[in-house]
């Protein structure tokens, strides 16, 4: 890791920068995707598959007796853990209801806004270098508490043309509609355009890599929206003297193995906490299963010390992280004065792990500074406001007035008129 004692507030930006390629580095492979599986469809996508997976399908979509063979490959003590964290996650969700608002703006006019699903959303889960079921979970549990009516999934294959069966049980646990075999930028690309087995979608959400957060954005020009650009996983802790360095190096660990891109930041007002995290990241790296991914993602990662707390409010705000672990003596001003973050886990007994998988919080947060504007995927992700007005005779009468005269000062005549054809009728 790259230590930086007390930085200039001028280098902020160039330390803070996220170890990502830029979009215009990797926008001419997704135009090039995106416009063969317009054209070609399933074939478009097959040959994809093939080149970016290393593995040649017949057929994409995976077939009921697949998910049912995966049902036994899945251990069952797993199997328990997941559905532990399937009743989390769905408690914390169904909280997110919200009750239809409604309210007479003056006498005769009612106004009132209603949530509706969205009736087809795609689900992107990331395969590779791990198959992350949990995010399924995270998308698919929202999806059928909003009422979707369906809730597409897709996934890259493994090199035997196999999507993990902890994947697929979790899938069906959670009521996905159809689940295929494609990954990458091709699998956006399909559920943007339909091809002739996979089906198009209103709404693509889920992390991904960098060519997936690309790709995901080029869907937008296709009336296809999505949940936000997620990209590689990234996390910051904040930390004093009052935090366990074992445990802030095992928490910074734990997203430096999802990727090599990946990136973790410790922020802190002691040197004395600094230099014992450092050290604690070398006894604990090696021993790593992903130790290697890991490595390199430290490459990219920081450990800054900083003057005082106001300065590490400041620069995490700069920052905008997607995870945000404090532990701080004065975890309350770290809590009340964050305005940039995805998802924020509070003490030395919160690691970020616990919002990953089974807290019940969403995990699909926004990363690479989307923080600023982004909220991370909830309930309301998988639904659209509708707004409602009835107006009587009375409220037409009493409002009208106000109408006519706006739209004959923007100069809408026929504005105007739709609101003094009624008045006449009324008054005569």
């Amino acid at each position: 890791m790259n230590v930086i004692n007390f930085p200039y507030r001028n280098d902020w930006a160039s330390i803070l920068a996220r170890p990502t390629s830029t979009f215009e580095t990797i926008e001419p492979l997704v135009d090039e995707v995106f416009e063969k599986v317009k054209l070609q469809g399933d074939a478009a996508v097959r040959e994809y598959t093939a080149q970016f997976d290393g593995i040649e399908l017949d057929s994409f979509q995976v077939s009921q007796a697949e998910v049912d063979a995966a049902s036994c490959l899945v251990d069952t003590e797993l199997k328990e853990a997941i559905q532990i964290a399937y009743s989390n996650i769905n408690q914390f969700h169904q909280a997110q209801k919200t009750a239809p608002v409604s309210v007479e703006t003056s006498p005769g006019v009612q106004c009132w806004q209603e949530k509706r699903p969205i009736q087809k959303v795609g689900l992107y889960i990331p395969g590779g270098t791990a198959p992350l079921f949990s995010t399924v979970l995270m998308l698919a549990i929202p999806a059928k508490i909003a009422g979707c009516q369906e809730i597409i999934l897709c996934s890259p294959p493994n090199k035997n043309g196999q999507i993990a069966p902890e994947i697929l049980w979790a899938a069906q646990l959670c009521g996905v509609t159809r689940i295929f075999k494609v990954g990458g930028i091709q699998a956006i690309a399909a559920m943007t355009f339909g091809t002739q087995t996979i089906p198009n979608v209103y709404k693509i959400l889920g992390p991904g890599n960098q060519f997936v957060t690309v790709a995901k954005q080029k869907a937008t020009q296709f009336n296809v929206a999505i949940d936000m650009p997620a990209g590689p996983s990234e996390l910051l802790v904040v930390a004093d003297d009052s935090a366990v360095a074992s445990y802030v190096a095992a928490d910074l660990l734990s997203q430096a193995e999802h990727g090599a891109d990946s990136q973790v930041v410790l922020v802190t007002t002691s040197q004395t906490l600094l230099l014992e995290v450092q050290s604690e990241i070398q006894k604990q790296l090696p021993l790593l299963s992903r130790n290697e991914i890991a490595s390199k993602a430290m490459l990219n990662s920081k450990l800054i010390l900083v003057e005082n707390e106001k300065e590490a409010l400041e620069l995490i705000d700069e920052y905008g992280p997607e995870h945000y672990i404090i532990c701080m003596n004065n975890e309350d001003k770290f809590v009340n004065e964050i305005q940039n973050a995805g998802s924020v886990f509070i003490g030395n007994y919160t690691p970020e792990s616990a919002g990953d998988y089974a807290s019940g919080t969403n995990h699909t947060l926004p990363t690479n500074g989307y923080a600023k504007q982004y909220s991370g995927v909830n309930l309301d992700s998988f639904t659209k406001a509708i707004t409602f007005q009835k107006i009587s005779k009375d409220g037409i009468l009493q409002l009208g007035k106000t109408i006519e005269l706006m739209a004959a000062a923007e100069g809408l005549d026929a504005h105007k008129n739709a609101v003094s054809i009624r008045l006449n009728d009324i008054n005569n």
